[in-house]
């Protein structure tokens, strides 16, 4: 059984460094064509969690493979050096030692850790030679409604910091106004400030009215350069759903088919339980395939998504539910 849960949650496909989506230039007939159907997106995420069922040891070696992937994420306004400190620690160590003893697992890390950017050294620092990148939020997060240049430079600053990973987000009234130009000009300009970094554009789903927005709004962020799309702050009253994932999955899809560039997805906001993490993997093998089941092509930003997960693995290991102050964050 042990044999299993470290091979399936470890397994890694043979492949070269995966080369950057460049961008591309803005093509105005491909957003313009794109239609979305809601109803059948509707009924197609309605039968997702009921599809796929992994029990027992393949479960916790899912489970394992979820906690690779996770975005650690603190983003409040209560946030300290020493709250950082500890979420950095969980980052290393995410699953207490005895646990992972028992599961034959080494080596297990989240995907990143995600802060603020006052508190980028501070990740940095206690992050140092683990291999685990920082990502900071960026461009007046979460409303994306401070003056431009504030926005471009807030950037530039956290890529000085040490941020490996900056997580922007659009202003809506572009899509909501089918202003592409501007949502491709603003996108770009964000991918430049990057430099090496790595950037994840954050679409606000919840604010973009349709799905036929999202859509679109997916695409042009592609076309600009974006190295992921992300559904959500977290902070919107609706953050991530599976037919929002359907369908910026699809165009990650599309796009990967007429440009042969992956670009990576992070769903974020109200993802708590290990049961959805499931969902959300089986919804990206079945979509996008393998490949997009590793840290480079696709995160969680989640925090207490963390807990739950270690939950389900004591349980697994003893039979026993513990209590959730058993896993806490730091």
């Amino acid at each position: 059984m042990q044999t299993t849960i470290q091979q399936d949650a470890t397994h890694q496909l043979p492949q070269a460094v995966e080369p950057r989506n460049p961008g591309m230039e803005l093509d105005l007939d491909w957003v313009r064509a794109v239609q979305a159907n809601t109803s059948a997106i509707e009924r197609r995420a309605a039968t997702l969690p009921g599809r796929r069922s992994v029990k027992k040891e393949h479960q916790a070696a899912w489970l394992l493979k979820a906690i690779s992937l996770i975005d650690l994420t603190t983003l409040a306004g209560d946030d300290t050096e020493g709250r950082v400190k500890r979420l950095c620690a969980k980052a290393k160590q995410p699953v207490r030692a005895e646990l992972l003893e028992k599961l034959e697992m080494t080596g297990l890390t989240t995907g990143a850790v995600c802060v603020y950017h006052d508190m980028i050294e501070t990740a940095v620092t206690a992050l140092d030679g683990t291999g685990i990148p920082v990502a900071a939020v960026s461009t007046g997060f979460p409303a994306g409604l401070s003056p431009f240049h504030l926005r471009v430079e807030e950037i530039r600053q956290s890529v000085a910091a040490g941020a490996a990973e900056i997580d922007i987000v659009i202003t809506r009234r572009h899509v909501l106004q089918g202003n592409w130009q501007a949502l491709y000009d603003e996108m770009k300009a964000f991918r430049e400030a990057c430099g090496d970094a790595h950037v994840k554009a954050i679409l606000a789903t919840g604010e973009l009215g349709t799905l036929r927005n999202v859509y679109k709004a997916s695409l042009v962020c592609m076309m600009a350069g974006a190295d992921f799309i992300k559904t959500s702050t977290g902070k919107e009253s609706v953050n991530a759903t599976l037919p929002v994932s359907l369908v910026m999955i699809r165009a990650i899809r599309e796009y990967y088919d007429r440009t042969g560039f992956r670009v990576g997805y992070k769903p974020a906001g109200g993802i708590s339980k290990a049961k959805d993490a499931l969902v959300y993997l089986a919804l990206i093998k079945d979509e996008l395939g393998d490949r997009w089941l590793q840290p480079d092509l696709f995160r969680f930003g989640a925090s207490s998504l963390l807990g739950d997960i270690e939950r389900q693995l004591e349980h697994h290991v003893t039979g026993k539910y513990s209590a959730g102050y058993r896993h806490a964050m730091g």
